[in-house]
């Protein structure tokens, strides 16, 4: 057993397995998944876990160069939003239209499910190296 932070296996390895400029998108319980991504489901209700936890906990195992966000997150969500910039500091951040958002998940290695359900609370992060 792992002795300290993520402990689903599912997730961890995911992490492990993700390549350079791959995608691993944190995702609210409503955004749709495209066919043939994969998914993993850590919602339990609404609300848990949060959209903010998972987040944390990801970006402390994944190494990540940039993230991309909807356009629309920081007007309809901005104290989540301000939450994304803190958690992901020091990365170039890019905005695009939730459209387009949703269109670009297809490129995903894979989706992970919050019970998050606040408004575009989702984010693609982009992996980096750790060399």
């Amino acid at each position: 057993m792992k002795k300290d932070r993520i402990l689903n296996p599912e997730l961890i390895a995911q992490i492990a397995a993700i390549g350079h400029t791959e995608y691993l998108v944190i995702a609210d319980a409503g955004l749709p998944v495209p066919n043939g991504v994969k998914v993993i489901d850590l919602s339990v209700v609404r609300g848990v876990p949060t959209f903010e936890q998972v987040l944390s906990a990801v970006r402390e195992e994944l190494v990540s160069d940039a993230y991309i966000v909807a356009g629309e997150m920081p007007g309809k969500s901005p104290e989540l939003y301000a939450c994304t910039g803190r958690l992901l500091a020091g990365l170039p951040e890019t905005r695009i239209p939730h459209e387009e958002f949703k269109a670009l998940t297809r490129k995903a290695k894979a989706i992970v499910r919050t019970g998050e359900t606040t408004p575009y609370a989702n984010v693609i992060l982009v992996a980096g190296v750790n060399f």
